[in-house]
């Protein structure tokens, strides 16, 4: 077995991995290794962002997760796409930049430390970003992550952010305010330039000139190396061949929500009974290795409406030829657009503290009858929707000792009353936004699910056929003060040495919103403590 040191040895280079990778290796005194299971982002689709449709079922790019059949998936397993490239799941995503309400920092610095404070993880996500708005209280500018807004509008889309309004939303220039008010408007996303910023793109790029980081690909880890309660390293293969990575500082686990709980747990850090039972010797029983769950399981709901008005027309015949020639000259047209642009965030239950319900608008609608991914033959208008912070928790548990079989995903979507309740009141509210004044000239009807589901069973049933994972899968490995928690507020993996965790697995609950921003603060934070306890 091959052996190689460094002072850092991250694992995983998605979101969080490659701004861990940038900030540590800013110190050149230390070693930096970045290790991912995937091949380089060379595939042209990664940084094409209308691509997303080609690669989200390539093999080559993504980890085919599969969930356990269950009753509120229709008895069907389903299907848990994660990038397996350099840049992880910012590679394949829908490039949305979401960042949550300062309230949700402060109930995860209460359930933490202060170190999680809306003061510090806006101070970090400041730093992080190079904002088309420019700077302000709450955004940043000259940093490595170029973040843009939508530039392809039309008279649907302000349509659909004028119905918001009309729903007694706030309009806002830059949705990501930190306060609490419901809101409506074009989303920030994650391109610049006409091309994806992936988290390689923005923050592995750059930081691969300085010589002190190593990036290495195509290595799957295994599990943890120790000498006896510290960690030294990882062990993993490549190419078939066996090859161990040392850490004389730390390692640092960054594979992901779904990943990380599975590498802890082949190392033996984990519930007790099931590592047992998959014959992987007990290190230390760590029953929330895996547990507490959370994921937003949405609807995607549509609606026929007047062709002239819809990109459908966009991605089919000679328009799309063309459009991916105009592509390739300029960089612009609608295969620069992410997969929505139109966001809000609103209280569905008018008691709630702030926000609990988020709609995702996009002027396209897909034919979800065709065995091929393509959209529809008319004019048509989605609206996805999800509760922003789901109760209902769900496990992921390692099937057996061997990295190269994926983990038994057990959901258990709408377990908790509130989740099923609040997705049947939010496609009734779905309902009701299409109607608004501005909106409703250009609807001709519902198509998804339809007019026949009216009652709360029936639309609960619809929900049942014809909702889907928002792949935010968090809390895998919760950060808590309290000791039962498997990561303490300083990332620290509870039971061993030399190990953290930095990744969306940690939230103890679900942020308010889509998680890759929230992905690339918490390192960005994370790499701060980590920095300041080595001093």
């Amino acid at each position: 077995m091959s052996t190689d040191s460094h002072d850092y040895v991250i694992v995983g280079a998605g979101s969080a991995g490659c701004v861990m990778a940038y900030r540590l290796s800013e110190d050149p005194s230390k070693r930096v290794l970045l290790i991912e299971a995937g091949g380089p982002d060379r595939h042209p689709f990664i940084h094409m962002p209308k691509g997303l449709a080609k690669i989200i079922g390539n093999l080559k790019l993504i980890w085919p997760f599969m969930t356990e059949a269950e009753e509120a998936s229709n008895g069907l397993p389903e299907y848990w796409a994660r990038g397996r490239t350099l840049g992880g799941s910012s590679a394949i995503n829908g490039m949305m930049y979401v960042r949550g309400h300062a309230a949700d920092y402060e109930d995860l610095a209460a359930r933490t430390s202060d170190d999680w404070n809306w003061e510090r993880i806006g101070a970090a996500y400041k730093a992080l970003e190079d904002h088309e708005l420019g700077a302000g209280p709450t955004r940043g500018k000259g940093g490595p992550l170029h973040v843009t807004m939508p530039d392809e509008r039309s008279a649907l889309t302000d349509a659909s952010v004028a119905a918001g309004e009309a729903m007694g939303y706030r309009q806002m220039d830059d949705v990501n305010d930190p306060g609490d008010a419901d809101r409506v408007g074009y989303a920030p996303r994650t391109i610049w330039r006409g091309r994806r910023e992936s988290a390689a793109s923005a923050f592995l790029k750059p930081a691969r000139k300085r010589p002190n980081l190593t990036v290495v690909t195509g290595v799957v880890i295994d599990r943890l190396s120790f000498d006896g309660v510290r960690a030294t390293g990882v062990i993993g293969t490549r190419g078939g061949v066996a090859i161990e990575y040392r850490a004389e500082r730390e390692v640092i686990l960054a594979a992901g929500a779904l990943s990380t709980p599975a590498i802890l747990q082949r190392s033996g850090i984990g519930p007790a009974e099931h590592l047992a039972a998959v014959g992987v010797p007990l290190r230390y029983d760590s029953p929330g290795v895996g547990a507490n769950l959370r994921e937003h399981r949405g609807i995607v709901m549509q609606w026929k409406v007047k062709d002239g008005a819809s990109e459908n027309r966009q991605f089919g015949g000679w328009r799309l030829a063309r459009n991916a020639i105009r592509y390739v000259l300029d960089r612009s047209g609608p295969m620069t657009t992410a997969a929505y642009e139109i966001g809000a965030w609103f209280r569905v239950r008018p008691d709630s503290p702030r926000p609990d319900g988020q709609f995702l608008i996009a002027p396209y609608t897909f034919d979800y009858d065709s065995p091929k991914l393509r959209v529809e033959p008319f004019g048509g208008l989605n609206i996805c929707a999800y509760p922003l912070r789901p109760a209902s928790t769900g496990t992921v548990r390692i099937r057996s000792a061997s990295p190269a079989d994926l983990p038994v995903i057990v959901p258990r979507f709408g377990s908790a009353e509130p989740d099923r309740s609040m997705t049947v009141e939010l496609m009734r509210l779905a309902r009701r936004y299409v109607g608004q004044s501005p909106l409703a000239p250009f609807v001709v009807e519902e198509t998804r699910p339809g007019p026949r589901y009216q009652s709360d069973a029936e639309l609960a049933e619809a929900h049942r056929r014809f909702g889907y994972n928002n792949y935010h899968a968090c809390g895998t490995c919760r950060m808590g003060k309290d000791a039962d928690a498997p990561v303490d507020p300083r990332l620290r993996v509870r039971g061993v040495e030399g190990v953290r965790v930095a990744d969306t697995s940690i939230f103890p609950v679900m942020l308010a919103g889509n998680t890759q921003a929230p992905a690339m603060a918490l390192a960005w934070r994370g790499a701060d403590l980590i920095i300041e306890d080595a001093a």
